[in-house]
């Protein structure tokens, strides 16, 4: 900006000020779940030959994809606490918005994989040793319940944790529908019911791994973060005393769990002071989760707007 142009002043305020803290820590959580399904994924495959089952080979394969999309979700929120540099001046927190769409796109392959497999064995299912697959699979409901339960708290406020959770508990769920399947053909000899309770799992998980995709895609996209009203917040930026108007007000998901906002406040009385703006970073901090807000006041005088409400 000119120094000889009295009319319009360009202030910034960063809510840098208010507990800015680093996305918080899962790294005990992820070595757990990590050694526990490793553990598992050797302890099914096992069994799974021993057994003839197929049904508990292909299920240690799935399962062997979700270690590997833990180990995704886990080196997202390491690099996510990366200090920012001169190159990325905001650090590599948006490599957990990468994960948890690779993750969501692991889970599409893996029900892609289980839906195959039991097509496959309507037309012929195959005999299996009903007793041994129970006991398998109802180890495997414990190790991946204690799995999805160490990422619960986390998936409601991280869209990258919230994947690890989804791919444990969607494990958790097939491993209670084979449990089933295998009591049901032990006193039945109904083996069909193996690919046609495995299809139904696979239709749960899709539900929930389409709505991880659509965030994630979204997020990388900049768009708004879903918990996030812009209308409120437009209405508290307006009412805040000695703004007349707002324009180019901006939202983004920096992270799975971290959001950025920018504004022009045009407040005609002129630039009202640190206070003044901290309150205001601090609110939108507080009430609507904003951890970087960027806030820009002008006089009111000039016609300024931002490039990308120009149109092409």
């Amino acid at each position: 900006m000119n120094a000889s142009t009295p009319h319009h002043h360009e202030v910034h305020a960063h809510s840098d000020g208010h507990h800015h803290d680093a996305p918080q820590n899962y790294g005990r959580a992820f070595a757990i779940a990590i050694a526990l399904n490793v553990a598992f994924v050797a302890i099914e495959m096992t069994y799974g030959f021993i057994a003839n089952s197929t049904a508990l080979m292909a299920d240690a394969g799935h399962n062997l994809s979700d270690v590997m999309g833990l180990l995704l979700a886990w080196g997202a929120t390491i690099l996510a606490r990366k200090t920012p540099s001169e190159r990325f001046t905001y650090g590599l927190r948006s490599t957990s918005t990468l994960a948890a769409m690779a993750n969501a796109m692991l889970l599409l392959v893996a029900c892609g994989a289980i839906a195959w497999e039991a097509i496959q064995r309507l037309s012929a299912p195959p005999e299996v040793a009903g007793l041994t697959v129970i006991v398998v699979a109802a180890i495997g409901i414990v190790i991946n319940g204690l799995s999805a339960w160490l990422f619960m708290q986390g998936s409601k406020d991280d869209l990258n944790i919230r994947g690890a959770y989804l791919h444990m508990a969607a494990d958790a769920a097939v491993s209670l529908g084979v449990v089933v399947a295998g009591i049901a053909m032990l006193f039945t000899g109904w083996y069909w019911l193996d690919p046609i309770i495995s299809l139904v799992i696979v239709l749960v998980i899709l539900v929930g791994t389409w709505s991880l995709l659509r965030r994630s895609v979204a997020l990388a996209l900049n768009a708004v973060p879903a918990h996030i009203d812009v209308q409120e917040v437009e209405v508290y930026l307006r009412q805040c005393v000695g703004v007349n108007d707002i324009h180019d007000l901006h939202i983004w998901g920096m992270s799975t769990s971290e959001n950025a906002l920018t504004v022009h406040l045009v407040m005609p009385a002129g630039y009202p002071g640190d206070a003044f703006m901290d309150e205001i970073a601090h609110t939108l901090e507080e009430r609507f989760f904003l951890h970087h807000c960027t806030l820009q006041v002008e006089m009111g005088t000039s016609n300024h707007s931002c490039s990308l409400h120009a149109g092409i």
